[in-house]
């Protein structure tokens, strides 16, 4: 049974210069696209109880409280449901984020990326430092009491002392959850087709990861997957449905879901999408050799790892015999575990190259 939901807002005021998400400026379209997300919802969802709903972008935040009240109504939700939305931090006001808090909104996203007021200017965000200190008051006067904030490390000329500033300053808010991503240069991003100078390379970026780690250690967060930290009791179940491997919902423009053994996709094109929301592309029909992969890369993720006898009763094997020779191969960045095997801080880091060989 499908438990978590995930809509996906493609609306920005203008893209920022590293983000290759699909989002479009057309605001114009905003009304005739939330009625076709709404057809799409009454449509496909069979009405479960779910425990987990993301609602993403995009900017979210660019969008009616009447618009995300619409929306989130469509659906049942257990008593504990965790409700998130994001957010850009462009001085929201405490009355709309009261609103939000009131119509079951009761985790938030704010992507705030840097504290550095010409690093955000550099990578063409509309916000300032000033800006997060304001809708953060502002969303704890609102009631929040489960906040993520995202930091990106290697943006163009980011120097150590930077990204240090920038993960302490987020430690000190005692903020529940942190989201960090080193840069990577996508195809559809403004820096692919101008790209910048002075960007950190692997091996000043590997460094800040890794201080990333030691930081927040400290202030008793828990590195709980490669790119998350959490205070306890904060950890994104959201996204843990999704390392979890478990079946979720994707509705709205590109977005992507997972049901029925069936990963698929919407369109990339507004137009299209307001024009027919029904429509879905299948990407993959799961064979059980794909699902014990999948299972395995997206296990490795948590820095918990996996359990192998959850692997061995589920697909009828023996994890260490049949992957005796990738385990022997990385020794030094496997641990073995009460239940499993988890990576290092070390195999986290070459995380993507070490599991591909996990793919057949």
């Amino acid at each position: 049974m499908i438990k978590s939901v995930y809509i996906h807002i493609p609306f920005c005021r203008r893209k920022c210069h590293y983000c290759s998400f699909i989002s479009f400026s057309r605001l114009n379209l905003k009304d005739d696209y939330i009625n076709a997300l709404i057809k799409e919802i009454k449509e496909r969802y069979k009405g479960e109880l779910i425990t987990t709903l993301y609602i993403g972008g995009g900017t979210p935040s660019l969008l009616s409280i009447d618009d995300i009240e619409n929306i989130i109504d469509l659906f049942s939700f257990e008593k504990d449901a965790e409700i998130t939305c994001e957010a850009n931090p462009e001085k929201l006001s405490f009355q709309w984020l009261k609103e939000l808090k009131q119509i079951g909104i009761n985790r938030l996203s704010l992507g705030v990326q840097t504290f550095n007021d010409n690093l955000l200017k550099k990578i063409g965000r509309l916000h300032t430092s000033e800006d997060v200190f304001f809708s953060y008051k502002n969303a704890r006067k609102a009631g929040f009491n489960n906040i993520n904030m995202d930091l990106i490390y290697g943006l163009p000329e980011q120097t150590m002392n930077n990204f240090i500033s920038d993960v302490s300053a987020v430690c000190k808010l005692e903020i529940e959850h942190i989201s960090s991503y080193g840069l990577k240069i996508e195809k559809n991003s403004y820096f692919y087709k101008e790209r910048p100078l002075n960007i950190p390379d692997d091996d000043i970026q590997a460094d800040m990861y890794l201080k990333m780690c030691d930081i927040t250690e400290k202030y008793d967060y828990k590195h709980y997957e490669i790119s998350n930290f959490a205070k306890e009791k904060f950890y994104s179940r959201h996204n843990l449905n999704y390392w979890n491997a478990n079946q979720y919902y994707g509705f709205g423009c590109a977005s992507s879901g997972y049901e029925n053994d069936i990963r698929y996709s919407h369109t990339q094109s507004l137009d299209k999408y307001i024009k027919n929301p029904l429509e879905l592309k299948i990407q993959e029909k799961l064979t059980n050799q794909s699902k014990l992969e999948e299972m395995i890369f997206l296990g490795f993720r948590k820095t918990n790892g996996i359990n192998i006898e959850e692997i061995n009763n589920n697909f009828g094997i023996n994890f260490e015999q049949k992957y005796k020779s990738i385990l022997n191969k990385y020794s030094d960045y496997f641990v073995k575990t009460e239940k499993g095997y988890s990576l290092t801080k070390e195999g986290l880091l070459i995380s993507n190259f070490i599991l591909s060989e996990f793919i057949s």
